[in-house]
């Protein structure tokens, strides 16, 4: 794992644009010393989820070589990050447990081209006008569904299923677990369709009908995409991202709470 592997003396923080979290960077910059993403031993995330995910997405050439990311909440919600605590940041680094994550892969085809996205939590497919979206849904080359009316529709992966999907009524998974979640968004028909659950090697493919008369963005996580024509998500089964969680607070132990909160 990552802490056998490094001492953490070289630590590369990065704060989000807010007034609170720019001056507990600031302190703890003084404290451990800051040092450039591409030479540290582990990159310190100050913000929120977003930030989480924008910092992983920045970042993305030296994380899938190993680099371990540890965020530290200053934001919100914080599903991907870890208390707040200034002292004691290196021994926590060293007790901290690795996540290991495999992002999403999008390729959407636009009116302008074809556009490519990586997704940490989720690929959602929304409508861009007051009509619902018409999709149909190929799963491994196979239409599954022939028509799906809808708001929209997600994959999400098991990292992402207590975000965006969990709002959807989709399942929530454990992490580890060798399957996507697959979500309607407010489902007009088929009705009672509350979506499927999909091998981790599975390709999605969704066709978007009617495109003109009824627009729909393609989003994976915060990376937006209009006038979608066709959007293909997979598992980018070459890309591992390595997250850390404090013991006790490790994300599958979160993921296992959130099936048991009100």
């Amino acid at each position: 794992m990552a802490k056998k592997q490094h001492s953490f003396e070289k630590i590369a923080f990065l704060c989000v644009d807010k007034a609170e979290a720019r001056k507990q960077f600031q302190i703890l910059v003084e404290r451990y010393g800051n040092c450039d993403p591409a030479h540290a031993h582990v990159i310190v995330a100050l913000g929120g989820d977003g930030f989480m995910l924008e910092s992983l997405r920045r970042h993305i050439s030296l994380i899938r070589k190993g680099l371990p990311i540890y965020g530290m909440n200053q934001g919100t919600i914080g599903f991907l990050m870890n208390q707040f605590v200034i002292e004691g940041l290196r021994e926590r680094l060293h007790k901290a447990k690795a996540a290991k994550i495999k992002p999403l892969q999008m390729t959407a085809i636009t009116k302008g081209g074809e556009q490519k996205a990586l997704a940490i939590n989720e690929i959602s497919l929304l409508r861009q006008t007051r009509q619902a979206a018409h999709i149909r849904i190929h799963i491994d080359g196979e239409v599954r569904m022939e028509r799906l009316i809808a708001d929209g529709i997600l994959v999400a992966t098991p990292a992402g299923s207590t975000a965006y999907n969990l709002s959807a009524h989709g399942p929530v998974i454990p992490l580890g677990s060798d399957v996507l979640a697959l979500t309607p968004i407010s489902a007009f028909r088929p009705r009672r369709w509350r979506g499927a659950l999909l091998k981790n090697t599975a390709q999605v493919r969704f066709e978007i009908l009617g495109a003109d008369k009824r627009p729909v963005s393609a989003v994976a996580d915060s990376s937006e995409f209009r006038d979608v024509r066709e959007v293909i998500v997979e598992q980018a089964a070459d890309i591992t991202l390595t997250l850390m969680f404090d013991e006790g607070h490790e994300l599958d132990e979160k993921i296992l709470r959130e099936q048991f909160s009100n």
